[in-house]
């Protein structure tokens, strides 16, 4: 498996839900490129249970299993990852996992942490939200121009928040190398074929970065 793979969609788990591993099943099928394991509750066993699972089924299909900002979890199930907010420490995670671990920032509307992440070694950096977020309602909106302003930074670029097959080209052309998704793809009657139309968008459009 490459560090990191190619430009695409950026699959974001939903939190519990029954059959998770027949819906990340689809998505990768459809073609996700990464996979984020989001969970936010405390049922240590549970999540220990899915995330063995997911790690499985990624490799299957050779894609990075990113835990969402618990780097303890990622490091005890041995993810490939681990995604943090811009309040934690790249530094103290790197430590923690490694050089080869990737390690996301969200950067929320701020060029500024975009900056300090990438001096802290992170290996990717989001922005957002771009768009009215069912999942985080209250995320600061981000302005399109930061996906342009950080490609100086020379890390991939992970948009989020509102994303959907219709509304993604234009933050793609305007240089985001991963298009984060959640309620649209995992909340999708049909998530392999909204996955599908994900991809397609990155086989359409050039994604220049200026």
């Amino acid at each position: 498996m490459k560090p990191f793979p190619d430009r695409g969609l950026y699959a974001i788990t939903d939190g519990p839900r029954l059959d998770l591993l027949a819906a990340v099943a689809q998505a990768l099928t459809g073609g996700a490129r990464l996979l984020q394991y989001r969970d936010e509750s405390t049922d240590t066993a549970r999540r220990e249970s899915e995330v063995a699972a997911l790690k499985q089924l990624c490799e299957t299909y050779a894609v990075p299993l990113i835990i969402d900002q618990d780097v303890a979890l990622a490091v005890r199930m041995r993810a490939n990852g681990v995604h943090l907010t811009a309040e934690d420490s790249v530094r103290d995670a790197r430590a923690m996992f490694g050089p080869a671990a990737i390690i996301g920032v969200a950067c929320r509307d701020s060029l500024d942490l975009a900056k300090t992440a990438a001096r802290e070694g992170a290996s990717y950096i989001s922005f957002g939200a771009f768009f009215h977020s069912p999942t985080k309602p209250m995320a600061p909106r981000a302005s399109i121009d930061l996906l342009r302003q950080s490609a100086a930074l020379g890390l991939p670029r992970v948009a989020i928040g509102g994303i959907t097959p219709d509304n993604g080209s234009s933050l793609i052309d305007a240089g985001a190398d991963y298009l984060a998704a959640i309620s649209s793809l995992f909340g999708a009657a049909d998530v392999e074929a909204t996955a599908r139309h994900f991809a397609r968008l990155y086989s359409t459009s050039p994604g220049t970065s200026a």
